[in-house]
């Protein structure tokens, strides 16, 4: 048995363990019931306690894995540049990406804790704002090349000094920044929570004494550490490599971004290198270190979920990134948009890797995180005033190495994340939701099926001068399966516009003109299937065809496994025994055949309208430009090779 010295005993340690949890959680309560943006109240923000020297001792239970994966790098920033001159009733406020931040969105709230002069930790609140300025309303611009088109870059800045709110510094700022007066609330929302925060650690140091407090500082990191270098040193040494892509770089066009992931286990230590993977590209999709770091930090947490998180889990997991790539883009590179491109593309990458290492925990890439923002003039009686409609969807996870992918959930960026409820955004912005729904065909096929995506629907009521933008990826690097599995389906927004009719705007624009009566539609992607699909049981294809999941053609095309229609509307439908067996050996006969088959005559049969979207991707590996229905010949070759090493290689 491993000996341990301790300096607590095991019932303080763990009262006080649990104590430092709760006490970040009502900082995330009070943010909750004091915020003014809809975008914080639903769940993208998070909390942490930090240490005298800025590292994390404790998140909360719903927090968002890339906030808290960087929080303790913004903290140190504040250290390294304010020194000794830090004093109690000041207040921090650092946006800074390349300071250890993540997007200019993610706005930090820290407040340095004093006990009898001492400085003894640091109340940290990260919240998303809705508007940082920018070329862009929601400061999502693909076309900013440097952040001076992303918003307001905010380095480590006093704003409350000795107790004194800065007012001419907020306003300075937010006088940048659209609906400002959302943005002090906002600010003064997490600053109030902070000091929630204190309040709690103070009448733990006054019930327990500060020496024990400090202690237990220590020991709560040590602990984690321990436990994580215990868990690690259980499994083989080894290497695993794989690749993930971003779709593009819009200045070059046909070519997946690669974002190669080496992970190395030694004893009891893991060591993810990212050497190889693409330089940065002209657009927003870019990552800066510190939330590439934490992309490798959540990846690996996934997969092992018993152990809290805090700094001593970043002494174990290293990380290894190149500057001036797509995942370590250096200022003024942008990067706003690094959450839907190498976030988690690093992310989905691990599960990869570690699904190998722990096959019962396996788990098949997820859909990908979106944002669709729309900003202008709300002209509805009694507001008249400036909107900002900022939605994200929820979509499906990848299948599992037991069971079905989730259906319908928040991306693995922030499982923590709620999906919005409509009814909030009708009344704040004039935008009326048109549908809410399952995709059915969206989950990947696979032994075990990637839970579904969701379309969501929207259209234009009284507004004037407003714009549309959306963050997204995933239209060419599709949603993969792994051990065989299948993948799901791309992303992408529709915009109609009457009878001017519909126009498929891809998974990255800006500043497209909206106007009253417009709609728009899109859908999230399913995640990729786990295992073989012609290992599927039929009466699980047969149950996913009665709920919606799976039609009756995809049932047949993806699995081998013929259903009849009885009667639709008591969902009666029954297996076609025979036709499945010879469906599924046909399939079996031919499918290493597709992923050769030359894409050009393949193409031929898609205008020809014998093979649809889904077949191209799933049966063919080939991708298209879904505005012009062009065959990407290097994006198909590439998409190819990694679909032949998730899929074909495990088909037997």
């Amino acid at each position: 048995m491993l000996k341990v010295d301790t300096k607590l005993d095991p019932v303080t340690f763990e009262v006080l363990k649990n104590g430092f949890v709760n006490l970040v959680d009502q900082m995330s309560e009070q943010v909750l019931r004091t915020c003014y943006s809809f975008v914080i109240y639903n769940r993208d923000f998070s909390s942490a306690l930090c240490d005298a020297q800025g590292n994390t001792v404790m998140q909360g239970t719903q927090d968002i894995s890339v906030h808290v994966g960087t929080l303790h790098l913004t903290a140190k920033a504040v250290i390294e540049d304010f020194g000794d001159d830090i004093h109690p009733g000041d207040i921090f406020i650092i946006n800074d990406p390349y300071r250890g931040g993540t997007h200019f969105n993610d706005t930090r709230i820290i407040r340095p804790v004093f006990y009898d002069g001492q400085l003894i930790a640091f109340m940290q609140v990260n919240g998303h704002w809705a508007d940082m300025g920018g070329s862009t309303p929601g400061s999502f611009d693909v076309n900013a090349k440097t952040h001076y088109g992303e918003g307001v870059r905010i380095p480590p800045l006093r704003i409350w000094s000795k107790g004194e709110y800065l007012h001419d510094v907020a306003h300075l700022l937010v006088a940048n920044m659209r609906v400002p007066e959302e943005r002090l609330g906002d600010l003064r929302s997490q600053a109030e929570a902070t000091k929630t925060g204190e309040r709690q650690l103070i009448k733990l140091i006054e019930k327990y004494g500060l020496d024990t407090i400090l202690t237990a500082f220590e020991e709560v990191q040590n602990y984690v550490e321990r436990l994580t270098r215990v868990k690690v040193k259980e499994l083989p040494d080894g290497v695993w490599e794989t690749t993930d892509y971003i779709d593009m770089d819009p200045e070059v066009g046909d070519g997946l971004i690669p974002i190669k992931v080496k992970m190395t286990i030694k004893d009891d230590e893991i060591l993810y290198d990212l050497s190889g993977s693409h330089q940065s590209i002209g657009c927003f999709l870019n990552s800066a270190f510190g939330s590439s770091m934490s992309a490798a930090y959540a990846g690996t947490k996934t997969f092992f979920p018993d152990i809290p998180l805090n700094s001593g889990f970043y002494r174990v997991v290293h990380v290894d990134l190149p500057e001036n790539t797509v995942v370590n883009a250096c200022w003024p590179v942008a990067v706003t948009g690094f959450c839907s491109g190498a976030y988690e593309k690093i992310m989905n990458a691990c599960f990869e890797l570690w699904s190998q290492i722990m096959p019962e925990r396996a788990l098949a890439c997820s859909f990908n995180l979106e944002y669709l923002l729309i900003g202008g003039d709300d002209k509805r009686e009694g507001y008249n005033n400036y909107f900002m409609w900022y939605d994200w969807m929820a979509g499906g996870h990848g299948g599992r190495s037991t069971k079905d992918g989730a259906n319908a959930l928040s991306p693995v960026f922030g499982v923590g994340l709620s999906i919005q409820p409509c009814e909030g955004q009708e009344r704040l912005s004039p935008v009326i939701t048109t549908k809410h729904e399952i995709v059915t065909d969206s989950g990947g096929p696979g032994k075990f099926r990637g839970g579904c995506g969701v379309e969501k629907g929207g259209i234009l009521t009284e507004a004037d001068d407003a714009v549309m933008s959306y963050c997204c990826d995933r239209s060419r690097s599709v949603t993969w399966g792994i051990f065989g599995g299948l993948p799901s389906t791309p992303h992408g927004v529709q915009l109609m516009r009457g009878e001017a009719g519909s126009e498929f705007l891809g998974t990255i624009f800006s500043n497209v003109k909206v106007k009253k009566g417009d709609e728009f539609t899109r859908p999230s992607a399913g995640g990729g299937g786990l295992g073989d699909p012609l290992k599927r049981d039929p009466q699980d294809v047969l149950e996913d065809v009665i709920d919606g999941y799976v039609s009756i053609e995809r049932a047949k095309k993806d699995y081998g496994v013929v259903i009849k229609e009885i009667d639709r509307e008591i969902d009666l439908f029954e297996i076609d025994e025979e036709a499945t067996e010879n469906a599924r050996e046909y399939i079996r006969l031919n499918r290493k055949k597709w992923l050769e088959e030359d894409p050009e005559n393949v193409m031929e049969k898609y205008h020809n309208g014998e093979v649809d979207l889904l077949d191209l991707i799933r049966h063919y590996g080939i991708i298209i430009d879904q505005k012009t229905n062009e065959l990407l010949p290097k994006s198909t070759a590439q998409y190819r090779e990694a679909m032949k090493k998730r899929t074909l290689t495990y088909w037997g």
